[in-house]
């Protein structure tokens, strides 16, 4: 059994050879359609691994709320600006400050961790070199709601956040530039006007240039930043709390009015709730709205935002485009089946007289069914292969031109070299059992 098998697939093998074009151009529909299949599944999966690099980067179950400092000001009528300067000048608002990170932390349950952040620009200063850089006063909360790692030292211990003690925790980049010959532990480093001891080094963080949502995201090059206690930075470099009404009249009586307009009254930058459970993350949001809206007297200068649902968004989004494309890919491999069920057809009706005289020597019509689906599994299988391997091409060409992660997988591989079998047994069928089905004395008579 196993030899007549072996016989009908030379006889296959022999005749695909002997046609070397035909074949290829059968293979045609095969190869764009596998290569297409390949080509989209990396580009989801890149797109997949690129969102879960994203949810790493901006923690889970997060809900950010952030100051809005610049108000965009419309033209009113009289009554309006009447009425929204009297509203003002009631409605004061102290601006988001740590009184709000207490009663949220204290009043709200359902919340897992909160970190307050207030972010400075500024530069560091040692041996001569000079760099910008942020220095982001934090809680040891901030490290583990971002996934933060150290690779040297410790976090700040309750002395130092309790006293605002000047210390501080770099990034890789910062170690790179300033500790490349030296042990950064226990040294010391200017920060603005101050300095500051090393207590602990942070592992690399990847920030991939393509993402194109890392503003909205609040993601920023994490390496080159100083991290320091919150306190710290209250303390010794900026508290805009403490912003006097003497100093507003100052800035009024300037008359520079887009200074007036960009003044940042806010004594946090940023304050991020981590919730315990992802089905509460809407109502705890509402409710925090509710809360900070009270505190500050009807007046919206916060926004609240929940990164996960931003991502969740555009990964439905991608999710939808590459169903889309893949659709596309697996019409390709249809219109790839048909022309092989096509070819063979004519391959059947030009080699009658072939399949009479094998008829007539003794070959069954199993034999017949066998050659020809040897022949169409054969076209397709190697259409296939070479789809495979244009398919990664595609990937990578698309990757490194077009800016769009792409991840080839094996489970992508397996999938189009199995539906490429797959379209070449079931397409091959019907040329079979035609040429099977040729009557001997017909077949040799046949010109």
């Amino acid at each position: 059994m196993i030899a007549r098998h072996l016989a009908n697939f030379n006889v296959a093998f022999s005749s695909v050879l002997s046609n070397k074009l035909r074949s290829l151009l059968t293979a045609l529909g095969i190869i764009f359609g596998v290569a297409a299949v390949i080509a989209m599944l990396a580009i989801g999966r890149g797109a997949q691994k690129e969102i879960m690099d994203q949810i790493k980067l901006v923690g889970v179950n997060n809900i950010v709320i952030t100051p809005v400092i610049d108000q965009v000001e419309e033209d009113l009528t009289e009554g309006e600006a009447e009425n929204a300067s009297a509203n003002n000048e009631s409605n004061f608002s102290r601006g988001l400050n740590l009184l709000d990170l207490n009663s949220v932390r204290t009043i709200i349950p359902g919340i897992e961790r909160i970190s307050p952040e207030i972010l400075l620009e500024t530069s560091v200063i040692k041996n001569g070199l000079k760099r910008s850089t942020k220095l982001v006063g934090v809680e040891n909360d901030y490290f583990s709601i971002f996934n933060f790692n150290l690779t040297e030292g410790n976090y700040f211990n309750s002395k130092q956040i309790d006293n605002g003690e000047p210390v501080c925790i770099i990034g890789k980049g910062i170690q790179a530039k300033f500790f490349s010959k030296e042990e950064p532990l226990g040294k010391k480093i200017k920060v603005g006007n101050h300095w500051l001891e090393v207590v602990g080094v942070l592992e690399q963080r990847q920030v991939s240039s393509k993402t194109k949502d890392v503003g909205n995201l609040g993601i920023r090059d994490y390496n080159m930043d100083v991290y320091t206690p919150l306190k710290c930075v209250l303390m010794r470099y900026k508290n805009r709390e403490l912003v006097t009404d003497a100093m507003i009249q100052r800035a009024k009586r300037s008359g520079d009015e887009e200074a007036e307009k960009a003044v940042n009254y806010n004594q946090l930058d940023k304050i991020v709730v981590q919730v315990e459970s992802t089905e509460r993350m809407l109502s705890i949001r509402n409710i925090i709205a509710r809360m900070l809206e009270r505190r500050h007297f009807g007046t919206i200068d916060f926004e609240i935002t929940i990164p996960e649902l931003l991502l969740q968004q555009q990964q439905r989004t991608r999710n939808i485009f590459n169903f889309v494309l893949g659709a596309i890919a697996g019409i390709s491999l249809l219109v790839g089946g048909i022309g092989i069920m096509n070819i063979m057809l004519a391959s059947v009706m030009e080699r009658i007289k072939e399949i009479g005289l094998r008829l007539s020597l003794g070959a069954q019509k199993a034999d017949i069914i066998s050659q020809f689906l040897f022949e169409a599994i054969m076209i397709s299988i190697s259409g296939g292969i070479m789809g495979i391997i244009i398919g990664m091409a595609m990937a990578m060409i698309v990757s490194d031109f077009a800016d769009i992660p792409t991840e080839v997988t094996f489970f992508s591989i397996a999938l189009s070299f199995g539906v490429a079998a797959t379209v070449g047994l079931v397409f091959g069928i019907a040329p079979a059992r035609r040429a099977a089905g040729q009557d001997p004395i017909t077949s040799l008579r046949h010109e």
